[in-house]
């Protein structure tokens, strides 16, 4: 992978991971200053629903976060945009589309592949 594609994706991985932290902080801050004082049973359960569902959003991003900064290590090693399995080149249209993928788009499908046969389907 050429230097300039290898910093487009640094760049891209960095703003990704700045949304995500803006994100969190944002949610911290509406749920810190937030008074959840509901007179109505149907509300305050309404309200419990929503900050459920907000905190499943939040931890799915910071496995993302971690994701990111693994990605961001392979960037530091040299190995970015090397499949893990077969040592093949990452396509850019996947890593740009996926960019804290480790696997080619070959290696993926076989993996669904073997998933979905495990599962029996």
């Amino acid at each position: 992978m050429k230097p300039k594609q290898i910093e487009h994706f640094r760049k891209k991985l960095e703003e990704m991971s700045q949304q995500l932290l803006n994100e969190a902080d944002k949610t911290i801050h509406e749920m810190t200053d937030h008074n959840d004082n509901y007179p109505d049973p149907t509300d305050r359960a309404t309200a419990e629903s929503d900050r459920s569902f907000e905190l499943r959003i939040r931890d799915r991003e910071r496995k993302l976060l971690s994701k990111i900064k693994e990605a961001m290590e392979r960037i530091d090693e040299g190995t970015y945009g090397i499949c893990e399995e077969c040592g093949d080149d990452i396509s850019v249209k996947r890593l740009e589309a996926r960019p804290v993928t480790t696997l080619c788009i070959a290696c993926k499908t076989k993996q669904e592949t073997q998933e979905k046969a495990q599962k029996g389907f």
